[in-house]
């Protein structure tokens, strides 16, 4: 199949084409670079587009003969989101919707997007696909905004799409060729080594008086090789749903705990990760877990790598080799 792959030089993006191009598919990668790395793209194996989405021409071109899309590309930040809401709406609504023209045009009908658990806000209890979505940022509203555009384009009858809601992502390839590597790191794990390796200030807990086993937040970490497999399932799913736009939650089903995470890190490397406890941030929801039953009935998906240590050890293996991400020497 000849698959283009927006966001493809991203985190995510990055480890769904390698999945690709190991089961033969053709690839198109195409991302403008702005928070991708052209290190993690094998330009020798795809065809690589330096282009933005949100520009019709070059998409349209991108996707000629194309038989399917994978869209990753967007902005990805809570907080950042919180600071400019426009740019959020603009690139993950607004740009979508041409890359959704483009799609038309090139006749492109498979359509797999890269959505979110933000989508729902904060939630009760473990979170199925039909949960009230009620975004409390301009993150999860802007791509639960075009989830609502994706499925109204499905119901007419131009795509058929499968909106992939991710939990919590993490770790990096298990051969070590791909990790994560962002400018404005976010993320629990890598903030946690990179504290225990000296590399970053002290980690900070954002509260640990919730109401869980143990005081701190519980999030659902799937592995980010689980989820580029989930992708390629998405891709041969798409065509036997039932219903033209179908919604998958992709997580284990099993939250673990903030301070759980700290100790994986600090059993993994055998360092202590200094940190302080913080007050909550605004927003945060005590669990955001998943119900996982439609993505094992519908993709057949179950992860592979489900344990936290397992994630935590994918990942510092990564940071150990590219302790400045993909600017690191080779």
């Amino acid at each position: 199949m000849k698959v283009a792959v927006t966001g493809g030089a991203g985190y995510i993006g990055s480890h769904a084409v390698a999945e690709l191009l190991s089961l033969g598919h053709q690839v198109t990668v195409i991302d403008d670079l702005s928070a991708g790395h052209l290190a993690a793209v094998p330009e020798s194996a795809v065809r690589f587009v330096r282009a933005d989405i949100g520009d019709l021409g070059a998409m349209t071109k991108a996707l000629d003969r194309q038989d399917a899309l994978i869209h990753f590309a967007g902005l990805l930040s809570v907080g950042g989101s919180m600071k400019d809401p426009r740019s959020y709406f603009e690139t993950n609504l607004v740009k979508g919707m041409t890359l959704l023209d483009a799609a038309k045009a090139t006749a492109v009908r498979r359509f797999i997007f890269s959505s979110t658990c933000a989508t729902y806000g904060v939630p009760h209890g473990p979170l199925t696909e039909d949960h009230t979505k009620e975004p409390v940022n301009p993150y999860g509203a802007s791509k639960r905004a075009f989830e609502q555009v994706l499925e109204a384009y499905a119901r007419i009858g131009q795509v058929r799409a499968i909106a992939l809601r991710y939990f919590n992502d993490a770790g990096a390839r298990r051969d070590g060729s791909l990790g994560e590597d962002h400018a404005h790191e976010e993320h629990l794990i890598p903030l946690a080594l990179d504290a225990a390796a000296g590399r970053r200030p002290p980690l900070t807990v954002f509260g640990d008086d919730y109401e869980t086993p143990d005081g701190t937040c519980l999030r659902d970490y799937v592995h980010v090789d689980d989820l580029a497999r989930a992708h390629v399932l998405a891709l041969e799913a798409v065509d036997r749903t039932t219903s033209p736009f179908t919604p998958i939650n992709l997580g284990t089903g099993h939250g673990t705990s903030v301070r759980a995470v700290v100790q994986s890190v600090e059993r993994v490397t055998g360092m202590k990760v200094p940190h302080s406890v913080g007050p909550r941030r605004a927003g945060d929801p005590p669990a955001l877990i998943a119900v996982p039953e439609r993505s094992r009935t519908v993709l057949g998906f179950e992860p592979a790598i489900p344990s936290i240590d397992e994630i935590v050890e994918t990942a510092w293996t990564w940071r150990k080799a590219h302790p400045q991400g993909y600017s690191s020497a080779r």
